[in-house]
Order: C-alpha cells, then structure tokens, then sequence
C-alpha cells in the first residue's frame, strides 16, 4: 500500500473515531430547572458543572425545600429537591401538595445534618467542642443559654468556656433542614421540643425566640457564623458548608461532636454518616407515593460507636406524568442524563464534599424511578444503564444492600467517649479523630480550664489507604490503629475522560503509520533534485 492510501486509511478511522463518540453524545437536551433543598444545594451545583460540558443545561437556584415543592406544585419548575415529602398540610394549615401534578420521590444523597458554630477563648477558636442531644436540643428551645452552662461543661469532660450568651441561628425561610432537626427534636427530646413549639410535630419554619437570628438559606446561616460579629453563634446546617467556609485562622469552620447512643461524641464525615443510615428504614413498597422515602427512627437510637445521628437522605422530586405541560422528549432526557450521572458517577465527589454516597440499593431504586420518565415518554433514550458498572464507593459486589463506607468507618478515638477527651483533633475536616491529647490537660484528658485543644501532631492518626491501589495516603501505619479507606476516583474510570485519551491514542497512530512514508518521500525528492 503506498503512503497516500496509508494515510487515507487513517484518516478514514480517526473520522470513524470522532463520528462514534458524536453520535453516542448525539441526545437531544433542553433546559431544565428546579428549586428547593439548599441543604444538598453544594453538590447538587458541583454536578451541574459536571454535566455541562457534555451539553445538558440545568439551572438550579435553591430557596429551601419548602420553595422547592410549592414551585413544582404550580408547575414552575421541572424538577424540586426536598429533604421531606410533602406533607399535606404544613403546620400553618396551608395546602403541602403536588397539585395535582404526577410525580416520584428518588433519593440523590446523604449527608449529616452539622452543628458550626463560633467560639473563641480570647482570639483562639475552639474547635472541638462536643454537646450532647439534650444540651443541643436545650440551645435551641433557650433553656441553655450561655456557653458556660455546667451541662457544656459536663459534655466537654470539665473543660469550661467563657461567660458568653449563645446566639442561635435558625432558617427562616421553609427548610427541610428546619423539618429533619425539629422531627429528630421532636422524637428524641418532646420534653424540651415540644413546651417550646406549643405542640408535637415537626416545622420547616423554625420559632425564633429570645437572642435567636433567622437567616434564608444554608449559605446564610453559615454567613452570619462566620461573620466578625458571630462570636458565641452556633447553627444547623449541612456538614458541607463548614468544610467549605474558611475562619480567620485559616481553617474549615469547626462542628460539634454531637453525643450518639452508643457513647461516643462524633461529628457527620461520610463514613459516620453510612454507618448511622444503615440503621434508616426505607419505605420500599413500590406502589406507595411515599415509595423511597426514609423513617428515620433507627438511626437517632443507633448505638454503633461511630454512627452520627443525624443523617439523612436528601430527594430529588420529579415530574411522571405523560400530559405534563412543562416537560417535553428533550428535558426528560436531561433530567434522566443528568440523574444518571448524579446517581452513579457524581457520588464518587459527596464525600469530599461533606455528604455521603448513597448505597447501592437505593441508587438501583434511583434509577427505577427514572424509568418513570420513559413510561411517560417513549423517546426518552433509556439504554446502557448498568446499575451495577456505577463507580460507587459504597458498592460491595454481590450484595446491593450492604455499604462499603460503613464496612471500613473507623472506629472513634477512645478520647471521643464520654468521661474521656475531648480530643485534640479540628473538627471540620473531615477526617477521623485520633487520641491526641488537648493541650492544657490534666490527668484522666480533662483540659485546664478555658484551655484551647491543640491540632494534632502531624502525621498522627489513623492510616488512610487508597481502597483502589492500597497505597498509604494519609497517617501512619502503627500497630492497632484503624485503617480508613480514602474514596478515591479514577480518570480512567470517568465516561467523559476516555474520549481525550482515545484521540492522543488515535493522533499518536496516524504519526506513527504516516511519518515513515512521509519521510521516504522526502528522499525521495531530495534524490531527485540531486541533493
């Protein structure tokens, strides 16, 4: 074959190359968009950013879950995101409905509902305070109401703080947040929840009362802690948001070790998080509305050392109906698309964005409810949609029910029990506690007091290993410690990176097929010209 049909041939494979994938990429999208949880608002955005570039436009503006089902009830939007379902009647006796409209609940991820706060002795941050659920829930219904109560004491082992009045900060717009805090108030602590209230029950609107400050949105609850003036505040929020807000030190905003029925303070990393929901009761009758939806009794009482009890599950509400009028072929297929990314690939980034992925199971239930989508919709394009092919770090193969994340939790320092610690270790960061001591201690890990914990010592900790190549990425290797696997993602694992790698790998074949011919030719003329 001479050089020119060689480099036809190529030519012709190269196209065939870039032809495939465009048509593979050929579905054909439209904008859609949707309001509501701000509390799952973090990632929600980060897989929007994901998507886009694959040519799916999909706008999500967030106002809290309470927005969110009311807009998608008056037909406003494409789609809602809501950490509870709609209730009926909320507790102000105004319609909490879909409207009529046909819809389908379906989980997109967990996380764990976080305490931040600000406290400072002198102009040092703490940064591992612990309370316990009866302390917490006193706070908020203001029987406690300075930082140097003797039950904050009690909870930080005799470490005491200094007279500073306590300042909550509440949502105060309608919040899913405000709904999973005030259900978990209501069942675990009535006593203190619900003489504050007036009743039994659960709010998406938060009563202010006393030195309490209401702020709409997740983003401004962390705002007004983080705020030069926010000394002595502390709020409820989405674990994500103190990862992500920077202190003037330098670091994430601290959370509180909040106390678990097992006996240990911890606060919600995704491993603490999957271990708390495997305690979740799932309603799995598939003909129920309320199909996926979560009861989440078993895990405010779970009593695994290192389960966070306030964890969740937050749910995308999508629209089934076969004469909406807001939905047409092509934003069914960006919803279904854009689903299937944020169940399957996107979950590998929850946890280090401060949520936790969902298990396996309840993904598979996911992408059940998509095909809800094409029922209402033949030319929605359902194929090569293998639950099972997700990178998903929770996934344990041969059984879709059980929870990696969970498998390999850490087991919580022995300084996180109660009568013992605190520990030395930021909160905040997403990682582990270790047993490093707090500066300033006395025997038996009581700290002086007024005494601020110092970070750990670097290196110290539990060792953290990449569950893909089993490398030590983090800590040290001593004997006895727990070993955690770190959540890692793989380019080669990730759909939208193969393309690049498969035109170098195409370019770098032409080259290597066409430049010898090239370079015969060369010669050739170079012959001829009688050089």
């Amino acid at each position: 074959m001479n050089p020119r049909a060689i480099y036809l041939t190529v030519a012709a494979s190269v196209f065939a190359l870039f032809a495939g994938n465009s048509a593979a990429h050929a579905a054909t999208y439209a904008q859609i968009e949707g309001t509501g949880s701000t509390w799952s608002q973090n990632i929600v955005m980060q897989w929007i950013a994901d998507v886009s570039s694959n040519g799916m436009q999909v706008v999500y503006t967030g106002g809290g879950s309470s927005k969110g089902r009311q807009d998608f009830a008056k037909g406003s939007v494409d789609y809602a995101i809501s950490e509870i379902p709609y209730q009926g009647t909320d507790e102000n006796g105004a319609s909490d409905t879909s409207g009529g409209r046909d819809y389908a609940y379906l989980p997109i991820v967990a996380g764990g509902t976080a305490f931040t706060y600000q406290l400072k002795v002198g102009t040092t941050m703490v940064r591992n305070l612990r309370l316990s659920g009866d302390t917490l829930a006193k706070i908020f219904a203001n029987k406690i109401t300075n930082w140097n109560d003797p039950a904050i004491t009690k909870d930080n082992n005799g470490r005491t703080f200094p007279s500073l009045p306590i300042t909550p900060v509440v949502r105060s717009d309608g919040s899913g947040t405000t709904a999973q805090f005030t259900t978990w108030l209501d069942k675990e602590y009535s006593s203190i929840w619900r003489p504050y209230f007036g009743r039994s029950g659960l709010t998406s609107y938060y009563p202010r009362k006393g030195r309490m400050i209401g702020a709409a949105g997740s983003d401004q609850v962390m705002n007004q802690i983080a705020a030069r003036t926010g000394n002595g505040t502390i709020g409820y929020i989405e674990y994500s948001y103190p990862l992500n807000k920077t202190a003037e030190d330098g670091k994430p905003f601290p959370v509180v070790k909040l106390l678990n029925r097992g006996g240990y303070y911890v606060e919600p990393t995704q491993y603490n998080v999957a271990v708390a929901l495997t305690k979740a009761r799932i309603n799995e009758d598939a003909s129920s509305q309320l199909y996926l939806t979560q009861i989440l009794d078993g895990v405010y009482n779970a009593t695994d050392p290192r389960a966070y009890p306030l964890s969740s599950y937050s749910y995308m509400i999508i629209p089934t109906g076969k004469t909406d009028s807001r939905m047409t072929t092509a934003k069914r297929q960006t919803l279904a698309d854009f689903l299937f990314y944020s169940l399957c690939a996107g979950q590998t980034k929850a946890g280090p964005y401060g949520y936790s992925p969902l298990p396996l199971n309840l993904v598979q239930a996911g992408f059940t409810q998509i095909q809800k989508l094409k029922a209402a919709d033949s030319g929605v394009n359902l194929t090569s949609r293998d639950v099972t092919k997700c990178n998903n770090p929770t996934f344990v193969p041969g059984n879709l029910k059980q929870n990696k994340l969970a498998q390999i939790a850490p087991q919580p320092a022995t300084c996180d029990k109660v009568n013992a610690g605190p520990c030395g270790t930021d909160t905040g960061t997403n990682k582990p506690s270790t047993d490093t001591p707090a500066t300033g201690g006395t025997t038996g890990g009581t700290t002086t007091p007024g005494a601020v914990a110092a970070a750990p010592a670097a290196g110290a900790g539990p060792a953290v290993i990449d569950p893909e190549t089993g490398a030590l990425v983090a800590g040290t290797a001593a004997a006895g410690q727990p070993v955690t696997a770190a959540v890692t993602e793989l380019v080669s694992s990730r759909a939208d990176d193969r393309m690049p790698f498969a035109i170098a790998s195409a370019v770098g074949f032409l080259a290597l097929v066409t430049a010898p011919g090239m370079y015969v030719a060369f010669l050739r003329r170079r012959r001829k010209a009688g050089l």
